[in-house]
């Protein structure tokens, strides 16, 4: 009897131990799925992989395609570093982590292009997103083609900042490709992801890899994530001597546990790569912009992908290796693309300059008096046989006047267009030549000008009246490309 009494006792100990258990034991203990993968950077070859092609949360490891694209939009011109970004009410509103902005706010997309890189912020990521494609869903848009260019086959985006979403899945190998393409398509920007800290406008922020960056000899980036789905994830590279390995980890158990992991994972790569091997940097993408056909939506069915650069035939040679095309529109039509390698246009500067007078830095008056190129010779290739002499006369005159009409600096022809200030006269140059080629309908003619001021070089066309520069700067405005008007006293 004295037995039975206590029973009851033993077994209502035994529950409440158990609920206890429960209570204290976080919902993130349970084990996310583990996937990882190893590549020797240099040449992409696979040195290690273990459930690599298993689609899983990606987490924060989504903002190495926000921030590529970011950096693709700079470079195409359609933002810029300095473009003073309003945060919406839908980007203010995203949880933690995050920079703390409020709706309305202004903030130099440098500044959330920091904050996104090292503080991993999803308000920052949103705004992102929003400031270059207008909407969240439009930039997810293109973070699936960008991902289809880039091979990342079995990626799947939602959303810019990577919190838990129906759908929204990667791979550990995806990922290692993308990390691969940011080091070697972007790396003007990749010391952002090695930054310890950074002054992300409203306040300094600090890396949220700081203590692999830290502890692994010759760590150098990419990017942590954690959510409560995916564990603890990161896609990290480190270069010792000719060697760079990128890893990828999703599912740690701990920040610490994870970067143990990689730092593992590491060291397995560094034993397993060759001491010398070629670098074979992977093949950009093509950009992808989609257009919607008459009577459709953006994003609904019916929708038409031009492939800015696809040539399907020419009779230009090959190009030369690691040779740099730019993509530009045509004088017969604007809208349709072309591709001219850095071949072709040191090819065109070499002929201009043996056929054309160089202009020397002068005053707008001398500028007035200067600068009459003659079209003629290119005219002669294309003339028909001669017709009888008294139309010859008529002809030779005709095109005399042409040359002064679209050439000449005089008169009315004084004004001209301002594409920006940039750090080197060569980096003027390039804009002003590939902004010619971009706008041949109303920069044919002009002149090229590169104008050193104390904050930099001025790239500049001149010899245009009122009405053509103006015409100019608004076709480049809706090209996103920067100008403005210059005044008969400002060239």
């Amino acid at each position: 009897m004295k037995a039975w009494r206590h029973q009851p006792a033993h077994y209502g100990l035994s529950f409440f131990a158990a609920l206890w258990l429960l209570m204290i034991v976080p919902l993130s203990a349970v084990a996310a799925p583990y996937a990882a993968y190893v590549i020797d950077a240099r040449t992409g070859k696979e040195l290690h992989s273990e459930n690599a092609d298993t689609r899983l949360h990606p987490a924060s490891l989504t903002k190495m395609m926000t921030l590529y694209i970011a950096f693709q939009a700079v470079e195409r011109g359609e933002i810029s570093l300095d473009t003073q970004v309003t945060i919406s009410k839908n980007a203010a509103s995203e949880p933690p982590s995050k920079l703390g902005m409020r709706p309305g706010q202004k903030i130099a997309l440098r500044y959330l292009i920091r904050a996104a890189a090292v503080k991993s912020a999803n308000d920052a990521a949103t705004a992102i997103g929003e400031a270059i494609e207008g909407s969240e869903a439009a930039f997810a848009r293109r973070m699936n083609r960008t991902a289809q260019q880039l091979g990342m086959t079995r990626t799947t985006f939602k959303n810019m900042h990577g919190l838990t979403e129906n759908g929204h899945l990667s791979t550990a190998r995806d990922m290692t490709r993308m990390g691969r393409h940011l080091l070697y398509d972007y790396p003007q920007y990749y010391n952002l992801f090695s930054r310890i800290t950074a002054d992300a406008g409203v306040r300094k922020v600090s890396h949220t890899n700081r203590r692999f960056l830290g502890s692994y000899k010759g760590a150098d980036g990419i990017k942590t994530g954690y959510t409560r789905a995916a564990g603890f994830n990161l896609t990290a590279s480190a270069e010792r001597g000719n060697e760079r390995i990128i890893v990828t980890v999703f599912g740690g158990k701990s920040t610490a546990s994870r970067n143990a992991k990689v730092a593992e994972l590491m060291d397995l790569g560094f034993r397993r790569a060759p001491s010398s091997a070629p670098l074979l940097k992977p093949a950009p993408p093509v950009y992808a912009d989609v257009e919607s056909t008459p009577g459709t939506t953006a994003g609904a069915a019916g929708k038409t992908i031009r492939l800015v650069g696809a040539v399907t035939t020419s009779k230009r040679p090959n190009l030369r290796p690691r040779s740099e095309e730019v993509l530009v529109a045509t004088a017969v039509a604007p809208e349709a693309t072309s591709v001219v390698s850095n071949s072709d246009i040191t090819a065109a500067l070499r002929e201009a300059v043996a056929t054309v007078p160089v202009a020397p830095e002068v005053s707008a008056p001398e500028v007035q008096e200067q600068e009459t190129m003659t079209l003629a010779s290119a005219n002669v290739s294309v003339r028909p046989e001669p017709r009888p002499e008294e139309v010859e006369v008529a002809v030779a005159q005709a095109v005399e006047q042409e040359i002064v009409t679209r050439i000449s600096t005089s008169g009315s022809r004084h004004w001209g267009v301002n594409v920006g200030r940039y750090p080197s006269r060569y980096a003027a140059e390039k804009v002003l030549l590939k902004t010619a080629l971009a706008e041949m309908s109303t920069l044919d003619g002009t002149l090229r000008k590169v104008v050193r001021r104390p904050q930099g070089f001025e790239a500049n066309f001149l010899g245009m009246s009122r009405e053509s520069a103006d015409l100019a700067c608004r076709r480049l405005a809706a090209r996103n490309v920067s100008c403005f008007m210059i005044g008969p006293s400002e060239g």
